[in-house]
């Protein structure tokens, strides 16, 4: 993401209360704060943020009544997340509102009739608070449908932006066809964040791309949970258990470290294929073991901007990539998003449908319906236009680079914020 970074100021009551709370403070802080050694200040510095970074580990709350305070009116920011079908056709789409930043908070909408009309919000994942000392924010994470037919949400909570640790949530929802769909509480996974959907490979084990990005946390937080250094990077968990428990089992750090948001492909010579965005692009891993351990970082056969891409094995045997650029080889940046596919395992690509030749468009992420029928969504101009769209296309669409079944639909609306509409409307 273009995560950028604000330095905000604690209010002065919220920073006294943590003092207050805090061990040392609770020894007559007047008298013994003012003659701690500059040492002794700076741990204390730390200690006190370190409560501020915890208040992240409080558990968020699924909003499922966010009608009318987060209706399209009252927002004016859209950054899309992910989209994913349920098993009698319902589209579940989620996209991040507030900024991208500090302010995030998480909405999603469904569609019943195969994107052509989509619900105002249904689902909200809000944690911020007007009395918390720095903003609690929600920004990374994705909806994904299991094998079972369970709909999932990752997503992360951190303060301020990003805090050095944030922390993966999860929410599963076993009827989510329902009128109602009813969501299990969040429960913490671990450290970092998921942007992209698990893999479940051959032996039925879920692989969990989990970034834990290799960069220290952003302005007051930058110091805090520094201990957890080793853990950072694109951390692969494991479930062999249909998510009822995860295990870390490997990890790559890339060079120039950005966000992570990596996803897994498993090749059939049974390798695991990483690729992963970083400061030079995107950038790629194999593993011969499941994914305990993995080469050394190299540049895939495609070239593609330090952005989110898209890719995954079809049920034809082939994968799609979804890019930036109009050749396979090169890009003009966020713009001209277009799809893939390769028979040779990733070696090369063949076809090219242009899904929006725009520019401001990113993020793309998407899923195959049973029926073959591809899905992506993205978003275009998230501070102004805060557009959520999706591509409804074929592989043979792919291949001939335009589309020609009655079904397909090119850059179509999930939603858009109205706010900054309709205020300049009133004016």
């Amino acid at each position: 993401m273009n995560r950028p970074f604000r330095l905000i100021r604690l209010p002065l009551l919220s920073a006294l209360l943590l003092l207050a709370g805090s061990a040392l403070a609770a020894q007559d802080p007047v008298s013994r704060l003012p003659t701690l050694s500059p040492e002794d200040a700076r741990a204390f510095e730390l200690k006190v943020l370190q409560q501020v970074a915890d208040l992240s580990l409080l558990p968020p709350r699924l909003n499922t009544s966010p009608l009318p305070q987060y209706d399209y009116d009252q927002l004016d920011y859209g950054m899309t997340i992910g989209i994913a079908r349920t098993p009698r056709g319902r589209l579940w789409a989620a996209w991040v509102a507030g900024d991208d930043g500090p302010k995030a908070f998480m909405v999603a909408a469904t569609s019943d009739d195969d994107g052509a009309t989509w619900s105002k919000p249904r689902l909200v994942i809000d944690s911020q608070a007007p009395h918390l000392p720095l903003p609690r924010s929600v920004i990374v994470g994705n909806l994904w449908t299991d094998p079972r037919g369970r709909l999932w949400f990752f997503f992360d909570q951190t303060m301020n932006h990003y805090d050095g640790r944030q922390g993966v949530w999860i929410a599963i929802c076993d009827n989510p066809d329902a009128a109602q769909p009813t969501w299990s509480a969040p429960v913490r996974l671990c450290h970092g964040a998921v942007l992209n959907k698990p893999t479940v490979l051959a032996n039925g084990d879920w692989l969990l791309p989990v970034e834990f990005p290799n960069i220290s946390g952003k302005g007051p937080m930058q110091f805090v949970n520094a201990e957890l250094e080793p853990l950072r990077g694109a951390n692969v968990y494991a479930s062999s258990d249909e998510g009822k428990t995860w295990v870390r089992r490997g990890n790559v750090r890339f060079p120039k470290p950005s966000w992570d948001e990596h996803m897994f492909v498993e090749l059939k010579d049974g390798r695991l294929w990483m690729l992963a965005r970083t400061g030079d692009g995107t950038m790629q891993s194999f593993s011969a073991d499941a994914g305990r351990t993995w080469t050394e970082p190299t540049f895939p056969s495609f070239k593609h901007p330090a952005a989110r891409f898209h890719i995954r094995r079809l049920a034809s045997g082939r994968i799609l990539l979804v890019k930036h650029g109009k050749t396979i080889d090169a890009h003009e940046g966020r713009s001209q998003l277009t799809a893939w596919l390769s028979e040779d395992e990733g070696l090369s690509w063949k076809g090219g449908l242009m899904l929006d030749e725009r520019k401001g468009i990113s993020y793309p992420d998407g899923f195959q319906a049973p029926d073959g029928t591809l899905y992506v969504s993205y978003d275009r101009n998230r501070a102004t236009d805060g557009e959520i769209l999706f591509a409804r296309f074929r592989e043979e669409e792919v291949l001939a680079g335009q589309i020609a079944h009655p079904a397909s639909k090119l850059q179509q609306l999930i939603c858009r914020p109205l706010k900054k509409r309709e205020a300049a409307r009133k004016r």
